[in-house]
């Protein structure tokens, strides 16, 4: 299944601010030592308000320095750490957070979303907690859930994404994350679901575009593939930079038998970006049903390049070179490919066309011999094999060879048959002229 667009749930988004010190307006704080401490408070606020985090930092260390006890200044010196791009000092201020206030969720929370981008499987247990400090909260779910799908435990995701839109059925990112999910839990039908939920809601361009991205794949595995046509038509009209959903779209063209229009969306791709594997193996496959070997060797080339141990490129390249006549080049390809994959019978047979084609006949013949160990070779191998002991000079095995095709050979209009008949007629009396 394709990666999707999925939104990533570690960032600055998911980290909750502190609520920080409100004191009632007018107060008046006559303890000196209080004043110091609300004015620390009141100017990181300030500092927060302005987004000049590294004020706020040192107002809160300088807070702290004279009340080390203060949870809630742990947890918001850990937010703008996070905002710092201070993820270790940020992950340690929560844990003194949540140290001294073992039932502050939002702490736990921020500390789950921390280790998301790095340690998913570590971020499980901090947002467990979070979620059982607060089981109505679908964005800790949420998160949790996103936690379980990075450390592989798609059910578990499953599970924490269901229970994120029961409590919020309007939020777009949740069911975006659980048709994802679904979708690689192998339950298209379930994901179609949720991602046509979110075409109802007013979510983002993005969040639409992602949508009809998703139903584009479920629709693609239950095999509905005009629908899935559609939905990706509507991605590209809000996405049309985008060169992997235009190498799909190329890719349903062909298909649905439209090999002109596949290539033409496979030259927008191009155009957006180079070429990778995938598109050169598609452009390749549409110029061979084209019998445009010519271009397809072309494009194999660049094939190989990205790819010059992939056993099955380097074949195709042999063998768009035999259907152009190129019979060393041909040769040259299917060996390498043979040699690494040697259980191919299919590369081995073009291998011997190519050996032929090359007038390497010893060679042929001992790949035809190799080829004969594995299966029950068609008359035109037979032919092969005759035409070679033929050039070889070898009279007794190329007479015995032409028999055997003409034996077993169904097409009598054929020019392999009259050059057959032809020669055992030619060899016979050459052997009878030979015992005079």
């Amino acid at each position: 299944m394709k990666c999707l667009y999925k939104p990533l749930a570690c960032c600055a988004l998911c980290l909750l601010l502190g609520a920080g010190r409100q004191l009632p307006a007018q107060k008046r704080i006559a303890d000196p030592a209080a004043q110091e401490l609300n004015k620390f408070l009141n100017d990181a606020q300030a500092a927060l308000d302005k987004q000049d985090f590294e004020s706020a930092a040192q107002n809160y260390q300088d807070y702290l320095a004279k009340k080390p006890d203060d949870a809630i200044v742990h947890y918001d010196l850990g937010y703008v750490y996070f905002a710092l791009n201070r993820p270790s000092d940020a992950k340690q201020e929560y844990q003194r957070a949540i140290t001294l206030d073992p039932k502050m969720a939002a702490a736990y929370l921020n500390l789950g979303a921390i280790l998301l981008a790095t340690d998913p499987a570590g971020a499980v247990d901090p947002l467990q907690k979070a979620a059982d400090l607060a089981p109505q909260d679908a964005h800790t779910k949420w998160v949790l859930g996103t936690a379980f799908e990075k450390s592989g435990k798609l059910p578990a995701a499953v599970e924490q994404y269901r229970a994120a839109r029961d409590l919020d059925d309007a939020d777009c990112k949740i069911r975006l994350s659980l048709a994802h999910a679904l979708l690689a839990a192998n339950q298209p039908a379930q994901a179609a679901t949720e991602y046509r939920a979110v075409l109802t809601l007013p979510g983002t361009p993005a969040e639409i575009a992602q949508a009809h991205r998703g139903l584009e794949q479920t629709l693609l595995a239950e095999k509905k593939f005009p629908e899935a046509s559609s939905e990706l038509t509507l991605y590209l009209a809000s996405h049309p930079d985008d060169a992997g959903a235009r190498v799909d779209h190329a890719s349903m063209l062909f298909d649905a038998g439209k090999p002109d229009e596949a290539l033409e969306e496979l030259d927008r791709a191009s155009k957006l970006a180079p070429e990778d594997l995938r598109a050169l193996k598609l452009r390749s496959d549409i110029f061979w049903e084209q019998k445009r070997y010519a271009d397809a060797v072309g494009v194999l080339q660049r094939a190989v390049a990205l790819a010059p141990r992939d056993a099955d490129i380097a074949a195709r390249l042999g063998e768009a070179y035999l259907q152009t006549k190129d019979y060393p080049n041909a040769t040259r390809w299917l060996a390498a490919a043979y040699h690494q994959n040697s259980s191919a019978n299919d590369v081995l047979a073009y291998l011997v066309d190519a050996e032929y084609g090359s007038k390497n006949y010893s060679q042929a013949l001992a790949a035809l011999d190799e080829l004969s160990k594995r299966m029950q070779l068609p008359p035109a191998s037979l032919y092969i094999r005759a035409a070679c002991h033929d050039n070889l000079g070898q009279v007794p095995e190329a007479l015995e060879a032409y028999q055997k095709f003409l034996q077993l050979n169904k097409d009598e209009n054929s020019d392999m048959y009259f050059v057959s008949t032809a020669r055992v007629r030619a060899l016979t009396r050459e052997l009878q002229n030979k015992k005079r």
